[in-house]
């Protein structure tokens, strides 16, 4: 059995979606956007807690472009183990998509030729699938914008409980969610806040928009050491404030849900004199927290 759904293509027909397996389950991956490790060690958050144990994982990528990538092709933010091969860590890291999604006897040779999560959730699964991102290079018209149902820039750039009346679940079929959350990312402000004292450091989407300009402002000069301590500070007491946007969230969420709560990369913070995150190699800005589970 098949089902249509979707808006009618180039072909002029509905997308014809395959029945999704008997007891599939939900799946919300939510990604705190450039939350390092230790912010949320520190925070020490206890509704993400009841989720499970944090761990110390590493991103494929230290920006959100290029981390998001990663992730919608399945490949999560992976532990660091010495004598194993890649592709064993790969084949082991997709087996789990089996517990996650509870479908058993998944054919993971149909994410070929796409490698796209999204993708294999939708055509192969019979998902509805949906997105809502923080940030502006994540919108709805780069290429991270493919076999989603919903996709959506939010309004505002630190705002998770706007989200949650956003979503919806379906009684026929499970659904994939994606939640970019903003509020851990610079300048770490909390809705409401006004964060005007922080010099506003544009990412690569305003950095095009000005490419152009006859006149452009010179960069902020760099902060200092009590400034860069105080903006570690306000990252994790927006972890502590996103726990209670968290509470509510389990409280919405169907009881057949997998939640993976992660970061797409970490921040430095005045680590060998380094401050964000992008073309900067260092182990702090590849360090994320991880947690995985159904909801509690």
């Amino acid at each position: 059995m098949r089902f249509k759904r979707g808006e009618q293509g180039e072909t002029g027909r509905a997308e014809d979606l395959p029945a999704p397996p008997a007891g599939a389950r939900n799946l919300v991956v939510v990604i705190l956007d450039s939350l390092r490790y230790d912010s949320w060690v520190q925070a020490s958050p206890e509704v993400l807690g009841t989720l499970g144990a944090v761990e110390r994982r590493y991103s494929y990528a230290t920006w959100t472009a290029p981390s998001h990538l990663n992730l919608l092709m399945g490949l999560l933010p992976h532990t660091n183990p010495p004598e194993v091969y890649a592709s064993e860590y790969y084949k082991q890291d997709f087996l789990r998509y089996s517990e996650r999604l509870g479908v058993e006897g998944m054919e993971f040779r149909k994410l070929l030729p796409s490698m796209f999560l999204p993708t294999y959730l939708k055509h192969t699964l019979g998902y509805s699938t949906h997105a809502l991102v923080s940030m502006p290079v994540l919108n709805e018209h780069t290429v991270i914008n493919r076999d989603f149902d919903s996709y959506a820039l939010m309004p505002t750039h630190n705002d998770m409980a706007a989200m949650l009346d956003r979503m919806a679940f379906e009684d026929e079929r499970p659904s994939f969610h994606l939640l970019n959350v903003g509020e851990t990312h610079y300048p770490y402000a909390q809705p409401g806040e006004d964060p005007s004292r922080w010099p506003h450091i544009h990412g690569v989407h305003g950095v095009f928009k000005r490419l152009d300009d006859a006149e452009r402002p010179d960069a902020p000069e760099f902060f200092d050491q009590a400034a860069l301590k105080e903006l570690h500070g306000r990252q994790i007491d927006a972890v502590g404030y996103l726990d209670g946007v968290f509470a509510r969230l389990f409280d919405r969420l169907p009881s057949n849900t997998w939640v993976i709560v992660t970061s797409d990369h970490g921040e430095l913070f005045g680590e060998d004199r380094f401050f964000g995150h992008g073309p900067i190699a260092h182990e702090k800005v590849l360090e994320v927290p991880y947690v995985e589970g159904l909801v509690p």
